[in-house]
């Protein structure tokens, strides 16, 4: 049993608040923010370049541990500023026709969705939505309706930025690899809440950031690229990191992942984003998953039995992500008096998920997304600060 106090020791905004935003930006745990501060402060004496030379080894320690955190190997994955980098990094280096499919979930996140469509209109590929089923995961009979040898690549969220609910992955996959089109896993909200092996998974490739679950600096992420599919793959930019200019007109892609990087980057999150993932190894993921899980679905109880409440999260299976909404008090007004007592909410807006929302009637939703290391008793002071507002 772990020490629950020790982590909200090592997260003190937790003991000034009460934190829920995780799914948004978590708050990094102490050894993460004296691993950044630090290199920043190394950076000062020596100069970026040497201070980077010296943490050579432990810059390549993060691929690893992210690996480890996965299932993959090491050069199966890319190190990028974002989520969204990593998705359309990926997303603009498949070959794309006239005529080639690319199917979207109902939930699929905007960025991923204006990418789509913006090459689609280059390439004269089309872009298509597989639709939620009446549970609100993806539809699987749909989406094997729809698949034929024209779809290149089927785009799945795992869990959406705008409710709980969690996506099969294993069965889409199945269903895309049967007609040879890919499977690009959007793990931007399961990745540090929900364990994941990309090998029982199965999926080609995979997009994550670490200013969520995973409690790292903002401006980190990473790709992770099935095997030796990356030596296939073209990235739209390359520099001298990810190729080796051999002569005047030629040049040489690395062999893995790397291909996808780029030189110049923020060393000390990078730094830092390796340092969450140790963290959050030695705590062990199941253990955060069921903590999260417990505190989720302890809010949901809870809200559910205030009046006026309205909870739409959707799925069989759920996660860590809450939504709700009270009648007649808007989401943000919401979000803004839970503010003045010290509890952090966030809002999620239709245009981050227009086709769900749009779909579903909501304009916004309230978001409440609790860590591990969130106690008992900020969950009570959560409901009791929510019950307050369905009374006034």
């Amino acid at each position: 049993m772990l020490d629950l106090e020790r982590l909200r020791l090592d997260t003190p905004g937790c003991l000034e608040r009460v934190f829920l935003d995780s799914a948004g930006s978590s708050l990094p745990p102490q050894p993460v923010l004296a691993t950044v501060i630090g290199h920043l402060r190394r950076e000062a004496e020596v100069g970026g370049y040497v201070a980077a030379a010296e943490r050579a080894d432990d810059l390549t320690a993060v691929r690893t541990s992210i690996a480890q955190l996965i299932g993959a190997t090491a050069p199966e994955i890319a190190l990028v500023d974002s989520a969204t980098r990593a998705w359309c990094d990926f997303f603009t280096s498949i070959p794309l026709r006239p005529g080639d499919r690319v199917l979207l979930s109902q939930v699929e996140y905007a960025s991923n969705a204006i990418t789509a469509l913006h090459r689609a209109k280059e390439t004269g590929a089309v872009v298509e939505v597989v639709p939620s089923d009446p549970t609100g995961r993806i539809d699987l009979d749909a989406l094997e309706r729809m698949i034929d040898d024209r779809v290149t690549l089927v785009s799945l969220v795992h869990v959406p930025t705008n409710g709980g609910l969690i996506n099969p992955v294993r069965e889409v996959v199945d269903l895309a690899h049967r007609h040879g089109a890919l499977v690009l896993l959007d793990a931007c909200q399961s990745v540090g809440q929900l364990p994941i092996d990309v090998g029982e998974l199965g999926v080609d490739a995979l997009s994550a950031t670490g200013r969520k679950w995973l409690r790292g600096p903002r401006g980190t992420g990473f790709l992770y690229i099935r095997g030796d599919l990356a030596r296939e793959l073209k990235p739209m930019a390359m520099d001298l990191h990810g190729a080796q200019w051999l002569s005047p007109d030629e040049y040489l892609p690395a062999a893995d992942a790397s291909r996808f990087e780029l030189w110049e980057c923020d060393v000390a999150a990078r730094l830092g984003l390796g340092v969450a993932v140790d963290y959050l190894l030695s705590i062990g993921v199941d253990y955060a998953a069921r903590a999260i899980a417990t505190g989720a679905d302890r809010i949901r109880s809870e809200l559910g039995a205030l009046p006026g409440v309205r909870l739409h999260d959707l799925g069989t299976d759920r996660c860590g992500i809450v939504t709700f909404t009270i009648d007649g008090t808007e989401p943000s007004s919401i979000r803004d008096r839970l503010a003045d007592s010290r509890i952090t909410v966030t809002v999620s807006g239709r245009s981050s998920t227009l086709l769900d929302m749009s779909a579903r009637g909501l304009d916004a939703v309230v978001r409440a997304s609790p860590h591990y290391f969130v106690s008992d008793g900020d969950l009570s002071r959560f409901a009791e600060a929510v019950g307050q507002l369905t009374r006034e």
